[in-house]
């Protein structure tokens, strides 16, 4: 994917990506024309937009560790305290700008915590796990796409562990291993940001003991990937932005944008 820089090729990189995504039971065939995404859509271009400009370089940029290339602080690697308070600072500017939710957030902590818990896991189990992700990081650092952090699970009874449900896919799982990926079924709910997303990271939503193997899982693909469906969630105050004359008073939006995210024999290579 050519590198996202401004807000609009942030745009037209969810236009170009084709993904299935429905709202209120239809199709959508644009995400970046329906009037119910388009806040959310906006307020996560800003995120491009503001690492554009001079004043907010130091916040909105930094340094990858691994590539030493400039890049969003979206998609950095926490190296330092000060890195700690800078990214405080950039998710305090921004919120500023929109008053709303930017949705990129979750991916961002999703992006450190397996970077951190794979370095741990290699290191105890003499995986290869770290390899993969500084790989996918790079990718993600080079192209600056939007991902989303997929932990939670439809669930259903939650006195249960993942293996013990009625519906074994109540909880994200690998329904097939290959020699060259595996295949996952199951969803992810109340994901923000979802359907102005490029890709998802999939995380456990809970601890998981040897019987739950299946569902501890971790991995990362593209949203247009075939068997995802997303679902953009009901707001309470969503219909406001389909009526004509409402002045809706934040372009951005009031709220994040969830969507159900569902897999549907979804090939990971």
């Amino acid at each position: 994917m050519k590198r996202i820089e401004t807000r609009e090729d942030y745009i037209q990189s969810l236009k170009a990506l084709h993904h299935v995504v429905y709202y209120n039971g239809r199709r959508v065939d644009d995400v970046t024309e329906h009037p119910a995404l388009r806040p959310h859509i906006e307020a996560a271009a800003l995120t491009y937009e503001l690492a554009l400009r001079p004043e907010h370089e130091e916040l909105m940029t930094a340094t990858s560790h691994l590539t030493g290339r400039k890049i969003n602080r979206f998609t950095h690697i926490h190296q330092s305290i000060d890195d700690l308070i800078k990214k405080v600072q950039m998710l305090r500017l921004i919120a500023h700008e929109t008053g709303s939710c930017f949705q990129r957030c979750v991916g961002f902590d999703a992006l450190n915590a397996t970077y951190m818990t794979a370095y741990d896991t290699d290191r105890k189990y003499k995986t290869d796990y770290f390899e993969r992700i500084k790989r996918y990081l790079i990718h993600v650092q080079d192209s600056n796409v939007m991902v989303v952090g997929g932990m939670t699970d439809p669930k259903g009874d939650r006195s249960l562990p993942p293996s013990k449900q009625s519906d074994p896919d109540l909880f994200t799982h690998v329904v097939e291993r290959r020699p060259d990926g595996i295949v996952i079924q199951g969803a992810k709910a109340h994901m923000t940001g979802g359907v102005n997303s490029h890709e998802i990271l999939i995380m456990p939503t809970q601890s998981m003991g040897e019987a739950d193997r299946d569902y501890a899982l971790c991995c990362a693909f593209p949203l247009n990937t075939p068997g995802v469906v997303l679902i953009f969630g009901r707001q309470t105050n969503e219909e406001r932005k389909l009526e004509e004359g409402i002045d809706l008073g934040n372009p951005f939006g009031a709220v994040g944008g969830e969507a159900l995210i569902i897999f549907d024999h979804v090939f990971v290579p």
